[in-house]
């Protein structure tokens, strides 16, 4: 290869004039730039955004300071939480702040500025129901008075179903924003909800037995209760479907709300009073007296009591019941004030001390499966009954032929 053939193209290289041709295709590029917006207004848009984002933090701070000092004035906690509540909002502000001045500095037109606006108005509105959603719980207090009227768990329902409201309003005006109704939507969600309820029956089901529960005010969270032949234990929540009980081994039990409907439970934290039913047996060989002075001071000491409720508010009894097959049973039968188990456990042990107490103090005892086998006498044709001879600590040999006198003994014994 000769030398021309090797310079050639760098000659043409340096001979080209179009340096400027470049530069001007350059500079269009640049001012072109993307959906004709020049790239040195997006570089500026989004150093817009970037500080707005830097100022974030110090935005928050400065809107949450003034919120909490207003907070700080009065005499109430309810208007703390909802300033808690909506730092998350006002921490996404600033971002909302960004991105309109970044849009409008663009100095869009046409479609792209439609989107863009459209973007912002989502933006505004997300915020906006994003703060109302929040501001449920701390506000929820003005729904206490209904708590009079419905249970703490219709009441936590009906929270629940202000936000779920909240959240289906933001949803469908950032819908109609886009320009999408939400009229054909809803229709077609209707036919949908047709086709699906006749596969989810016992979904609905369930959730209609919720809502019967909380009516009907059965049962409210933190009471023990006890479904028959299901679970027994403290209720914790009352969701759409089930209800979440826990067991007193700590065992969680979620129960479809349809089984709660249809079943018989048991309310034991709205006892008025909890009960005490006990049979004392004593033993037979308890005398008249014994038995009414062991009746009578047990008696006294229940209605002495403070523990115990008495005889004009509850059924109180101290009688002699029964005779049983191994004892003389005394029923004893009266009511604690306190319906707390550990309480009653407590003043029940302490009438156990007192009853075994006043048994041993009258001299009498305690009876227990025994069985007393009497014979009044034997036939007549009965074997006559051996007496072994009286020996000096030692046993007499045993007889084997006809009984010997004590002299022919002796002569055995001198042979």
């Amino acid at each position: 290869m000769d030398k021309d053939t090797i310079t050639r193209p760098f000659e043409r290289f340096a001979q080209i004039d179009s340096w400027t041709e470049f530069w001007t295709l350059t500079v269009e590029v640049w001012e072109r730039g993307v959906w004709g917006v020049d790239l040195g207004r997006i570089l500026i848009a989004i150093g817009i955004f970037v500080l707005f984002m830097g100022l974030r933090r110090l935005f928050t701070w400065a809107v949450l300071a003034r919120l909490e000092r207003y907070a700080a004035r009065t005499d109430t906690r309810v208007d703390d939480k909802a300033v808690h509540a909506l730092q998350a909002p006002v921490r996404f502000v600033p971002v909302v702040l960004g991105v309109f001045f970044a849009t409008n500095y663009l100095q869009l037109d046409g479609t792209v500025e439609v989107f863009a606006t459209n973007v912002v108005r989502s933006l505004i509105i997300f915020t906006l129901f994003w703060a109302f959603f929040r501001l449920v719980t701390p506000l929820s207090f003005l729904m206490g008075r209904l708590e009079r009227v419905f249970t703490s768990a219709m009441v936590e329902w009906l929270v629940k179903a202000i936000k779920t409201l909240i959240a289906f309003l933001g949803a469908a005006t950032v819908l109609e924003v886009w320009g999408i109704e939400i009229g054909p939507i809803l229709a077609g969600l209707g036919l949908f909800g047709v086709a699906v309820a006749l596969g989810a029956q016992d979904l609905f089901k369930n959730l209609i037995a919720g809502i019967l529960i909380l009516v009907e005010r059965r049962f409210s969270i933190g009471e023990w209760v006890r479904v028959e032949g299901v679970v027994e234990g403290t209720v914790e929540s009352i969701g759409f479907r089930s209800t979440f009980i826990r067991r007193f081994d700590k065992a969680p039990v979620y129960v479809p709300n349809a089984q709660l409907s249809d079943s018989a439970i048991t309310n034991f934290s709205r006892m008025t009073y909890r009960r005490i039913y006990w049979l004392i047996g004593v033993e037979y060989r308890t005398s008249i007296d014994q038995l009414q002075r062991i009746r009578e001071r047990i008696e006294t000491y229940v209605l002495e009591s403070d523990a115990f409720v008495p005889p004009d508010q509850a059924s109180t009894f101290v009688r002699l019941d029964a005779f049983n097959a191994s004892s003389i049973d005394i029923m004893l039968y009266c009511f604690t004030k306190t319906t707390n188990w550990g309480e009653w456990l407590a003043i029940k042990e302490q009438l156990a001390y007192e009853v075994k107490r006043i048994v041993e103090e009258e001299g009498a005892s305690f009876a227990f499966p025994s069985t007393s086998l009497y014979i009044e006498s034997l036939p007549a044709d009965r074997p006559e009954a051996f007496s072994p001879p009286e020996g000096e600590g030692k046993a007499a040999p045993a007889a084997t032929g006809p009984a010997r006198s004590p002299r022919e003994d002796e002569a055995d014994g001198q042979g």
